[in-house]
């Protein structure tokens, strides 16, 4: 099948890119360059460079490629910018994704899989949510994640295709971009990689999902493949074991010092320092992925501590290689 990945030269974009290509299917990739490269992506990948707010411009790409499905992935990704900048949050998040979706049932595709956040969408939880639970985002950027379900539902129900909401939860892994608010294991491997101190937003006590980047493309990739019973349907894709963000920057410094001394290095990393707590952000956060289990035939096949020891490797090569 021919797949159109927008944001598919980012980080999680261009792990389902090698995602599709591995089980056969063609993927051609819009992205803006905004956080992706096209060093992501595996040679002889097409690459259109623009802006989804450019509605003309997504609709021409569409009618060119004239694919079978769709990866929706690009968006403005930072909880904090979005309650600073809510105007910039619609614009990519509400009516970008309005171009690709309008433009993707004008040329017949058939299937639109979504990135949409089960790390926003249910507020504050203590325990594994279900996709039953109601919805209650609290910043501008969850807020245009369930805006952006909705109008995935009404393109199923009105238009003729079918539509999957994917409600990730905090997904890590290689190619996360350090740079910006967003991917706090990318930020603390460059930071540690650099012998900087690392700063943990608030009391470090904000407890999160974390799920790693290729288990995540994995599901992608089935939700395009899968057959479903109805035009919409939404799963959570997680691990639901909770890991607090002191836990977490525990277990990368432990991983950074068990890959150096593999080498024969000793290191003697910082400590974590604190900062304020961040705009927007919730105390808890967990999903339970057992739906996507039970009709698409997923489940994450890296624990954190495997997964952790994945991403300090990638990081470590490619600080080696700058």
């Amino acid at each position: 099948m021919k797949v159109i990945v927008t944001g598919g030269a980012g980080f999680i974009g261009s792990h389902i890119v090698d995602a599709l290509i591995a089980r056969g299917h063609q993927p051609f990739v819009i992205d803006d360059l905004s956080s992706g490269s096209p060093k992501n992506l595996p040679q002889g990948v097409p690459l259109f460079v623009t802006d989804l707010r450019h509605g003309s411009r997504i609709r021409e790409i569409l009618e060119e490629v004239r694919p079978d499905w769709v990866s929706h992935q690009a968006a403005q990704m930072s909880v904090s910018r979005s309650v600073r900048e809510p105007v910039f949050d619609a614009e990519v998040n509400v009516l970008g994704l309005l171009n690709v979706f309008d433009s993707a049932a004008a040329v017949g595709v058939k299937r639109i899989v979504f990135a949409s956040s089960g790390g926003v969408l249910y507020g504050d939880v203590s325990v594994p949510t279900a996709e039953d639970y109601p919805a209650a985002p609290i910043s501008p950027y969850g807020i245009s994640k369930w805006v952006g379900e909705k109008y995935l539902e009404f393109f199923a129900r009105e238009r003729g295709l079918q539509g999957v909401a994917l409600r990730y939860a905090n997904v890590y892994g290689p190619r996360q971009n350090p740079h910006g608010e967003a991917g706090v294991v990318a930020i603390f491997c460059q930071k540690l990689l650099a012998g900087q101190v690392p700063t943990i937003n608030g009391d470090g006590k904000y407890v999160r999902d974390y799920v790693y980047g290729p288990d995540v493309a994995l599901a992608n990739a089935l939700a395009l493949e899968s057959t479903l019973p109805t035009h919409f349907d939404a799963f959570n894709i997680g691990t639901a074991t909770p890991t607090d963000v002191n836990q977490l920057a525990s277990c990368v410094r432990d991983q950074l010092i068990a890959l150096r001394a593999q080498e024969g290095i000793q290191l003697n990393l910082p400590e974590m320092s604190y900062g304020p707590a961040r705009a927007g952000d919730l105390r808890s956060s967990l999903v339970s992925p057992a739906r996507a289990a039970a009709h698409l035939g997923w489940k994450p096949g890296f624990d954190l501590a495997q997964g952790l020891q994945e991403t300090v490797r990638w990081f470590a090569a490619h600080a080696a290689q700058t």
